[in-house]
């Protein structure tokens, strides 16, 4: 089957793994929380992978690097969404360093997408 290329990135495979576990760790959130930080967690995470995705569709270096920059923040709203999480005792400490360390290496990954597109 013929693979694009968004899905030889590596950065693009770890922020669907972060989806898998986003969606697993929500599923113990609040019913109340289904239209709160349940969609927004679940949302913000898929808008990492897709933004990766349609950054290697596009055709110059600015304009893939700029939905490298969006996938990025939408790392950092998964962040900050789980920080408030972890604050409402809706995750564990330990589920919550877990996500918070491949929140660090999928930003460092993005950064190093970004600067390689803008060269």
């Amino acid at each position: 089957m013929y693979r694009f290329s968004f899905e030889k990135l590596e950065v693009w495979k770890e922020s669907a793994l972060l989806v898998k576990k986003i969606y697993k760790i929500t599923d113990s959130f609040p019913t109340s929380e289904k239209y709160g930080l349940i969609s927004q967690l679940r949302r913000a995470s898929i808008s990492i992978s897709s933004n990766l995705a349609e950054g290697t569709s596009r055709n110059t270096k600015k304009d893939k690097a700029h939905f490298s920059t969006i996938a990025y923040s939408s790392t950092m709203e998964v962040l900050n969404q789980l920080i408030l999480a972890k604050e409402l005792n809706f995750v564990l400490e330990d589920d919550y360093l877990d996500l918070r360390n491949q929140i660090y290496k999928i930003s460092n990954m993005i950064n190093a997408l970004r600067k390689s597109q803008l060269k």
